[in-house]
């Protein structure tokens, strides 16, 4: 007996495209298009409308890369036409050249009295007549059409000059298709997506099961009784066909599914922000109108940022937005400003995200987010489970970690414990997507590959077109709605992301525990690629952090008003950077083209404040004062005050040796050769050499960067393998000698010429090098080394609230995917008794290695961080032109002093001349309580916000003192709502005592 399985699906997959797509729709009238291309950016509804529209007819190019074309389009509606068993629909034909809704052309209809009606785009090209006014018989609309690019080609990472509009072209790249008004049958499309149901089940199904061949009967029926020549009349009859087969219920151990509609829009990525704005008002519209038509679709939307566009460009769209929130279909989830990258930003960066985030989401829809929503961010700090439950949030989601390269994550609904303790219930969704379309293989993977069989069976499915958005479609909720019951399929429900999470902590009460960050086994060269971006990102971290002290300072001190509402515009535009393809560096050039002259401006903006708030602080005179924003004493001036600075006692003394010279300050010696190679560090304290023998400092190396593929993300293991050390130097001269030695070295990477400051100021613990190069390399990546005697087991790198410990050895799989990682302001390396901090000002790319020397068996420790890179794809001008890379190393160093080494060198003193010191707000009498913020309230109140966390990882006790009249200390959140004092925080009249337990963070509020 022959297996005619496959001659049926063959039958079947020609019958479909040949006969019952064409069939879908019954007839159609064609409507009459007129246009006008915009000849800039974007404009208005009510400044396109008034142009003068031009025929178009279809056929015709238009769009080039990045313009916009408006139709009108009008006509007639036939008498009796959208009779029984059929709807009426605009069909609209931009000229999509895939099948990927967000990565081509992409258009909104709007009604002449300027509402949208919803998104065009290739897997949802209609718009139903009834959602059209003038339905006395008058069609009357307008199409804003994009000509948004395919920069992703193929996928095959080849420059290409579409992501930047100099250079994308004038020629049009699109042809207008059909416009016409048609009938679907529904029928048909209900017969359509039976059929889709029930072949990608019964694909997925074994050959060995009989449902499988029941399917596969029932199709071949389904074939027999429809007319090939009358697929409309004959489309009942095969329905009937499959009403069997449809109706036969799941197993009562069917995994759970809970599918909740999303649509994953990056905020810039292969589009600037200003299309993605557009592409929020698409994908929401859209969903909007699925909610009318199926009030048990159920979206969740995750970003406060893009619902703020929304507010701001679109606000009868917010609107309806509101409605919909109102009425439990539109979610907002997640309780962050955007989805950001959680690897780089900062500590108050990462808690300002879900301040900002759920703030907008409590005042604009009354809404308090319980969910963290990541699913497409590059691995996940272990800072974040106490942020997170910091902000008031329960969950947290992301998908990511599927996409490691080595090791599968051993669960999929855990307990994610943070470097703190916190614990935060987690879930990974198994079916291994957050863009889902509900298809057979998807969900049959999702049962498949669940992790948690026999302890709980459900888990979350999010579906819906995404990255570019898109969103969910009609056929998605068809096939949740024929998923819901069916024998061989996962029992899929319609429903929000907190309806999951409850059900699952219902269902798993004790989940296996995960501890510390969830790296991600891929993308990491985001730590390192588009260097200025990342610069932008750290300074304006630090001048926030700056503009807030002294202004608050002031605030308290000279009654000055507090400039809250431009410090929050510039931190959300801050935190919209920090989302994850702009931060790591992932997008076209276009958008870092963007975001560097955001940070331009953000930077003219606090620096105003800055200095608005100092000079106020310390009058008008003539002695020069430092101000110390540091959370530490810094050349005799305290923490967050400003003094008459101290110097030094006596300058640094240099001296000539064999082509290079010596550099001591007392504190510490540094020996750098004519190579421009550090060759001896000693620290006088503990008299010990941190150069390991045959070694060096400031070596700097080149290697070749191909990776297998996603260039812009990417840093493959084997670049280790091809390395070139620059050993080009053209010269070592000393610049200066006094309280601030410097010598330069000029030298040649590659083809790229470098100048090196290496300084030691008197007074100095550590030594500072000042990389300037104008880069030219392409697919290169420069790392700068320094080889230590030190026999490290694992490595300190700094990050949110605290550091994390990462192995150097490469015992497991684990530790050895982990070959690039992402530190802060620093990172340490240490034996018993002795260690080393490198600390940088813009970079967080690093690798740490062992190697054993020879017949002493001594062990060397190499630290390197990752200084640029030069992709090619997405931004084929990646990191080209003009640097300036701050490095600085301590020898000798605690973590405390890793951590002091951090802020030094990020956070340099200002010198203000005036009249009078300044005393700073808060008195800490423990450097482990380290304040990170120190602010006025959210709500106006005048009251002081501080933050603080415990910096060493050990339980710390100490006593925060507020310098100011206060009449109520609390503690608070991070939104700075009240909450109970934990354990260890003792609160006084103006202070509180605080034993805090490793990386404890502590938001308190002090009333004035």
């Amino acid at each position: 007996m022959h297996d005619d399985r496959r001659l049926t699906e063959a039958r079947l997959d020609r019958f479909v495209r040949e006969r019952i797509a064409p069939a879908r729709y019954r007839k159609s009238v064609p409507l009459t298009v007129t246009g006008w291309d915009v000849p800039g950016e974007p404009v208005p509804f009510d400044e396109a409308v008034g142009q003068d529209f031009a025929p178009v007819a279809e056929g015709e190019a238009w769009g080039a890369a990045w313009s916009t074309k408006w139709l009108h389009i009008t006509g007639m509606v036939p008498e009796g036409f959208g009779g029984p068993g059929s709807k009426a629909e605009v069909v609209v034909e931009l000229g999509y050249d895939n099948e990927m809704p967000g990565f081509q052309c992409e258009g909104i209809a709007w009604r002449r009295d300027g509402s949208i009606v919803k998104a065009l785009s290739p897997r949802n090209k209609y718009v139903p007549l009834e959602l059209l006014k003038g339905t006395d018989g008058t069609i009357d609309f307008f199409v804003e059409a994009a000509a948004n690019p395919n920069v992703a080609g193929d996928w095959q990472f080849q420059p290409t000059a579409l992501g930047d509009k100099a250079t994308s072209g004038t020629d049009p790249i699109y042809r207008i298709g059909r416009i016409e008004l048609a009938e679907l049958d529904t029928e048909v499309w209900e017969l359509s997506q039976d059929i889709w149901t029930l072949s990608g089940l019964m694909h997925e199904l074994p050959t060995e099961l009989p449902r499988r061949h029941e399917i596969l009967r029932a199709l071949e029926r389904m074939l027999d009784v429809l007319d090939p020549d009358d697929v409309a009349g004959s489309a009942a009859a095969g329905r009937a066909e499959l009403a069997q087969v449809l109706a036969q219920p799941a197993y009562a151990s069917a995994h759970q599914l809970v599918a909740t509609g999303h649509a994953h829009i990056d905020s810039a990525w292969l589009w600037p922000v200003r299309e993605t704005i557009r592409k929020c008002a698409r994908t929401f519209s859209n969903v909007i109108a699925l909610m009318d038509e199926y009030p048990d679709f159920v979206f969740s939307c995750s970003s406060a940022q893009q619902l703020k566009w929304i507010k701001d460009f679109y606000p009868e769209l917010f609107g309806r937005i509101k409605e919909k929130v109102a009425a439990g279909q539109f979610v907002p989830v997640g309780g962050m400003w955007v989805e950001s990258d959680t690897n780089m930003p900062g500590s108050e960066a990462m808690a300002r995200q879900f301040l900002e985030g759920k703030s907008f989401f409590r005042n604009e829809f009354g809404v308090d987010a319980k969910e963290a929503w990541l699913p497409d961010s590059f691995g996940y700090s272990g800072a974040l489970p106490q942020i997170v439950a910091a902000a008031g949030i329960d969950w947290f989601l992301t998908q990511k970690i599927s996409w490691n390269q080595e090791n599968v994550m051993p669960h999929h609904t855990f307990l994610w414990e943070g470097i703190d303790g916190t614990r935060l219930f987690t879930h990974f969704p198994p079916v291994d997507t957050y863009n889902s379309e509900l298809n057979g293989r998807e969900l049959a993977h999702a049962q498949r590959n669940y992790r948690e069989k026999g302890r709980s069976n459900v888990s979350l499915v999010p579906f819906g077109w995404g990255d570019g958005g898109g969103g969910p479609t009609r056929e998605m909720v068809a096939a949740a709605r024929r998923t819901a019951d069916l024998e061989g399929s996962p029992a899929v429900r319609m429903a929000s992301a907190k309806s999951f999470f409850e059900q699952a902590q219902a269902d798993y009460p004790a989940p296996p525990v995960w501890l510390g960050e969830m790296y991600l086994e891929l993308h990491r060269g985001t730590y390192t690629t588009q260097a200025n971006t990342k610069k932008g990102n750290r300074r304006s971290e630090h001048l926030l952090r700056e503009a807030e002290l002294w202004a608050a300072t002031a605030a308290v001190r000279c009654g000055t008003e507090y400039p809250a509402a431009e410090i929050k515009r510039l931190w959300h535009l801050v935190l919209l950077q920090q989302f994850h393809d702009i931060l790591p560096g992932s997008s076209i050039a276009w958008v870092h083209q963007d975001a560097e002259r955001n940070y331009a401006a953000i930077a003219v903006s606090l620096e105003q404040i800055i200095a608005d708030s100092m000079q106020a602080l310390v009058g008008e005179g003539d002695t020069d004062f430092s101000f110390n924003a540091a959370p530490h004493e810094r050349d005799g001036v305290p923490a967050l005050a400003a003094a008459p600075a101290v110097r030094s006692e006596s300058p640094v003394q240099v001296t000539e040796l064999d082509g290079g010279y010596v550099l001591d300050n007392g504190i510490i010696r540094a020996v750098i050769d004519s190579s421009g190679l550090v060759t001896s560090l000693m620290d006088f304290a503990t008299g010990r050499e941190a150069i390991a023998p045959g070694g060096a400092g400031n070596k700097l190396e080149l290697h070749r960067d191909t990776p297998n593929a996603w260039d812009g993300w990417d840093i493959d293991e084997f670049y280790r393998r091809n390395v070139s050390f620059c050993s080009d130097v053209r010269s070592v001269t000393l610049e200066r000698g006094g309280w601030d030695a410097v010598v330069v070295v000029e030298r040649l990477v590659g083809s790229s010429p470098m100048t090196q400051r290496i300084s030691l100021a008197a007074g100095s613990p550590s030594l500072t090098i000042v990389n300037r190069i104008d880069w030219q390399e392409r697919e290169k990546l420069l790392k700068l080394g320094f080889d230590l005697d030190v026999r490290a087991e694992r490595s300190a790198s700094e990050t949110q609230f605290g550091h994390i410990f990462r192995p150097t050895h490469t015992n497991t799989s684990w530790e050895a995917a982990k070959f690039e990682i992402c530190a802060h302001r620093w990172i340490h390396v240490a034996e018993p008794g002795y260690g080393v901090a490198v600390s940088n000002a813009s970079s967080y790319g690093h690798d740490v290695t062992r190697a054993v020397r020879g017949a002493d068996h001594g062990t060397t420790t190499t630290v390197r961080l990752s200084l640029l890179r030069a992709p090619k794809f997405p931004d084929p001008t990646a990191d080209q032109g003009a640097h300036e890379l701050t490095v600085s190393i301590r020898p000798g160093a605690s973590i405390a002093d890793a951590v002091e080494e951090g802020y030094r060198t990020n956070l340099a003193p200002r010198v203000v001349s005036g009249a009078q010191p300044v005393e700073a707000l808060f008195s800490v009498f423990n450097a482990a309580l380290t304040i990170e913020a120190v602010k006025l309230a959210e709500d106006g109140s005048g009251d002081v916000v501080v933050r603080l966390y415990e910096a060493l990882g050990e339980r710390s006790t100490g006593l925060l003192r507020a310098n100011f009249p206060v009449s109520e200390v609390s503690v608070t959140d991070l939104l700075e709502d009240r909450v109970d004092p934990p354990a260890g925080v003792v609160l006084g009249a103006d202070s509180a005592e605080l034993t805090l337990r490793p990386f404890q963070l502590v938001t308190l509020r002090f009333k004035r």
